[in-house]
C-alpha cells in the first residue's frame, strides 16, 4: 500500500488546509489534460485523487491513520 502522505509530499501531522493546498498543487501539475502525451499521467492522478479522498475526510484519515 502507497503511504497518501508520501504521494502528496506531506507530514503525518499535516492539516486540511495543507492537504488540501499539496492535492490541488500536484493536481496541476499531473493532471491527464494537462500532459495528455504521458501514458502515466491517468496512474499519478489517480493516486493523487485517493490519497486526497482519504486525508480529506476525517473519519476515513483516522482509519488511515490506526492501520499505520
Amino acid at each position: 500500500m502507497a503511504d497518501y502522505y508520501s504521494i502528496l509530499g506531506l507530514s503525518k501531522t499535516a492539516t486540511d488546509i495543507e492537504i488540501k493546498t499539496a492535492f490541488r498543487r500536484l493536481a496541476k501539475i499531473y493532471h491527464p489534460d494537462k500532459n495528455p502525451n504521458d501514458p502515466n499521467a491517468k496512474l499519478l492522478f489517480e493516486n493523487i485523487l485517493k490519497a486526497y479522498n482519504v486525508l480529506s475526510n476525517p473519519q476515513f484519515k483516522r482509519r488511515y491513520d490506526n492501520s499505520n
